[in-house]
């Protein structure tokens, strides 16, 4: 019959998995932690287990299925279907996981970066509104991101187009895990907000509560700070018109170079929803080329932890019939 897709999203703790219709419906999803231990050897074997089970459970066969799609963290050859460097899953060397799955699965498989995955996600079913031109940024314990144009997801040459991250919004800033200085990632992810907070609370001399919890070395989350400032706690405030200019200024960019119809914010931080919208979108147009403001809308992200399933999934249907 081909009517169903495999999606499944690989994170760092825990693998999502789904079967859907081609029009992209989660019919089952289920998880299983992911164990990145002795170089993450039982990742594959794991979610090979796994799928083999459910599809005796739910009385399905490998002919059922048009594909089986996979974001993946890391670098990600996806003509080869590999995956290389992908830290928090411990894998070191070059991982064949298309051979592995298709070899086990006798199922079509297609492979991308996790951020990339989530992006189509959110263009087909969720915020984006089935665009052709879309940018999603994914605010997590990192920044990611994935840039749809025309169509289709932007690649570049070595596989780096849409590292959304690493744009530089404050050249005398923080350094980042990548060596370089001030890039979003380090002022716009969950770690970048406390980062924040830590170096504006010693500047600040006011009352707050966020400063009085850093200066007694309590623990301090990024959502500890929106929350604190949606009650006009006034560090957080400061910190929180920060994160939004660099965040702002860096749409502002994206928006310059490619003009989509939306930017879409999801991951963890995005959490904070209007509020956060709101700040960004205000830096954002004050950044922004005239049109681009006009046409160009942020938006949060619809889809939440399914978006990467989702994702999954319009990479087999967009990319199976092609074989």
């Amino acid at each position: 019959m081909h009517n169903k897709v495999m999606g499944i999203d690989l994170g760092g703790t825990s693998v999502k998995l789904a079967i859907l219709s081609e029009e992209g419906e989660v019919l089952q999803k289920w998880s299983i932690p992911t164990d990145n231990r002795d170089h993450g050897v039982k990742i594959m074997p794991d979610i090979i287990e796994s799928i083999k089970h459910h599809l005796t459970l739910y009385r399905l066969t490998p002919e059922d299925f048009l594909g089986i799609g996979m974001g993946s963290p890391g670098a990600v050859d996806r003509s080869k279907g590999t995956v290389t460097g992908a830290f928090n899953l411990n894998w070191t060397t070059p991982q064949p996981v298309r051979e592995t799955m298709e070899q086990e699965t006798g199922i079509p498989f297609f492979i991308d970066n996790d951020a990339n995955v989530a992006a189509l996600g959110e263009k087909w079913r969720g915020a984006g509104g089935d665009n052709d031109d879309v940018v999603f940024i994914t605010l997590g314990t990192g920044v990611g991101g994935g840039i749809i144009a025309d169509g289709h997801l932007i690649h570049g040459t070595a596989g780096s187009g849409g590292e959304i991250g690493h744009i530089t919004v404050d050249p005398e800033g923080f350094e980042c895990t990548c060596g370089e200085k001030g890039c979003l990632e380090t002022v716009a992810s969950a770690t970048g907000v406390v980062k924040l907070a830590r170096k504006h609370a010693e500047e600040y001399a006011g009352d707050s509560t966020i400063k009085s919890l850093i200066d007694d070395g309590q623990e301090i989350t990024s959502k500890m700070i929106f929350d604190f400032a949606k009650t006009d706690d006034a560090l957080a405030l400061i910190v929180v018109d920060r994160f939004a200019l660099f965040l702002g200024l860096a749409c502002s960019h994206i928006g310059n170079l490619l003009n989509p119809s939306s930017i879409i914010l999801g991951g963890g931080v995005s959490a904070a929803g209007e509020f956060l919208l709101e700040k960004v979108n205000k830096h954002f147009l004050g950044f922004a080329f005239p049109n681009v403001q006009q046409s160009t809308k942020l938006k949060l992200a619809e889809l939440g932890n399914d978006a990467g399933v989702v994702g999954a999934c319009y990479l087999v249907v967009t990319n199976a019939n092609k074989c």
